[in-house]
């Protein structure tokens, strides 16, 4: 089955050309079950996983941010901010961790980063600059085809969204590699300066499906 789900991706991406979004921002405008963003890799298997993204929202309530899901565990791996005005819940392998007391006041552009490692369990997460403590999930690779959105959580391998948790606002610089990045390499993406890009999904040359409205749209200032 994982075999022919992968074929299958690869002959809707085989004409694909990957895109340069240097400057460009996704734009999620409307609250729905529908409209999201799939990234497309051929990879599948982690031992490790670092991601990077930017983001600004309005939104107190609850919405995931990245989402990726496997046949077998829906989230393999995902940043979602939860109710709590100050909390980021980061699952692994379908196990999770809160990241508490953080400070992302809406209507603001902010930068996330986040690491773990199949091998000991142990995640951390970087908002604008600053570390947190790290903390453990679960052990184990993340193995299969995976399926990753922005815009909506998965309950299941590419489905069970919900509107309630869809994203409002917009992302940009979406960068994921598959080992955990040294801090002065996630320190190099917070500045913007000669990071190197994601070996998983990067930014600057990316393939992408949008499904609904989400816009393509030029940066409107400095993020």
């Amino acid at each position: 089955m994982e075999k022919l789900l992968l074929l299958m991706l690869m002959l809707v991406t085989c004409c694909a050309v990957p895109q340069d979004l240097s400057g460009k921002v996704f734009v999620f405008p409307k609250e729905n079950n529908r409209d999201h963003v799939k990234l497309i890799t051929f990879q599948t298997k982690f031992n490790s996983v670092t991601v990077c993204l930017r983001f600004l929202t309005d939104l107190t309530r609850n919405y995931g941010l990245f989402s990726l899901a496997t046949s077998t565990v829906s989230n393999a791996f995902m940043l979602f901010k939860t109710n709590s005005e100050d909390v980021i819940r980061v699952f692994a392998q379908g196990g999770s961790t809160d990241f508490l007391s953080l400070s992302f006041p809406p209507n603001k552009w902010h930068s996330m980063c986040t690491t773990w490692s199949s091998e000991n369990g142990v995640a951390q997460l970087w908002l604008d600059g600053k570390a947190t403590i790290k903390r453990f999930i679960k052990t184990g690779p993340i193995a299969g085809t995976p399926i990753t959105i922005l815009g909506q959580e998965q309950d299941s391998h590419g489905g069970g969204f919900n509107a309630n948790q869809s994203f409002l606002g917009m992302i940009t610089n979406v960068h994921m590699w598959n080992h955990v990045t040294p801090a002065a390499e996630i320190k190099r993406y917070m500045d913007d300066k000669h990071f190197t890009p994601g070996n998983v999904f990067n930014w600057r040359s990316l393939d992408y499906h949008i499904t609904g409205e989400v816009l393509v749209d030029e940066e409107s200032e400095v993020v």
